[in-house]
């Protein structure tokens, strides 16, 4: 017998340019937006039976018409929004979830004027922030980041690990550490969103340029704990760190030395870190 297993429809990559206007100081959120729900749509898969349906294309413009009116500081505040209202408004959903991934956009800060309406991107990496609620029981809200670039180019370095008759890697006490991270959160209870990630994400940045590493391992921990204690609503964090290679250049062949001044850097093939650093108990 052939039964339909566990499944979900949605709409992906709705883009979203929201521009709040306060006189001349304007705010601007840039929203890539996933909506998905869940429910017993099995008629649909298997005889296509469209009556249980929602189509994604009224999920789209339920983006857009609640955005207009959202008076939510953040994308978390956002898809909660989102997903209450597609739960509330189709009763054959158990479920409705919503992901954002939201680019940074600041004023521009230059001649020494703050311009209130004019942006620069920021460069610290993509925000992204998800909202699951099932039916009956309480929405869950988990907030992250992606594509964040680090890298420092002191305290830093690797040895001690173990070799065999195909390594080939030199120890070294004096490496750059560069990577491209990722990492996510769940809260346990309603905060304010924007200021809790601002501390989880201080602490972060603050760990790892403090850190004096001796893998990539240890100061993911170091960062993971930190974040821990910065941000008491949070009971883990999720982290992910390849590591992006700077390869030192040999220049001995040009007749010129290189003390850790000039690098290749690459990022394939890359060392894959990842781990879950959680408060114990």
């Amino acid at each position: 017998m052939i039964a339909l297993g566990e499944n979900r429809y949605g709409k992906s990559r709705v883009r979203v340019m929201k521009v709040e206007r306060d006189g001349e100081r304007h705010t601007v959120h840039e929203w890539n937006v996933e909506v998905w729900l869940k429910g017993d749509f099995a008629s649909c898969f298997e005889d296509g039976d469209n009556s249980r349906i929602l189509p994604t294309d009224t999920m789209k413009n339920t983006v857009y018409y609640l955005a207009r009116g959202s008076k939510a500081p953040d994308a978390e505040g956002f898809a909660t929004e989102l997903v209450t209202y597609l739960l509330e408004n189709n009763p054959q959903v158990e479920e409705a979830g919503a992901t954002i991934a939201a680019t940074p956009w600041a004023h521009i800060h230059a001649g020494g004027t703050v311009h209130g309406t004019a942006f620069v991107q920021e460069g610290g990496g993509i925000a992204t922030a998800t909202v699951t609620y099932p039916r009956e029981r309480k929405a869950t809200v988990t907030s992250g980041f992606r594509g964040l670039a680090i890298l420092k180019t002191a305290k830093s370095g690797f040895a001690g690990y173990i070799k065999d008759k195909l390594t080939t890697l030199k120890e070294t006490n004096d490496r750059l550490l560069g990577t491209l991270a990722s990492g996510e959160w769940e809260y346990a209870e309603s905060v304010d969103y924007s200021a809790a990630r601002a501390r989880i994400m201080d602490a972060l940045l603050n760990a790892f340029a403090r850190h004096d590493s001796l893998s990539v391992q240890q100061t993911l921990y170091a960062m993971g704990k930190a974040a821990l204690e910065a941000e008491p609503k949070i009971f883990e964090i999720r982290l992910s760190m390849p590591n992006k290679h700077c390869n030192l250049v040999d220049l001995t062949p040009l007749g010129a030395d290189n003390p850790n001044h000039i690098f290749v850097p690459t990022d394939e093939p890359h060392g894959s870190i990842e781990a879950c650093v959680r408060r114990a108990g």
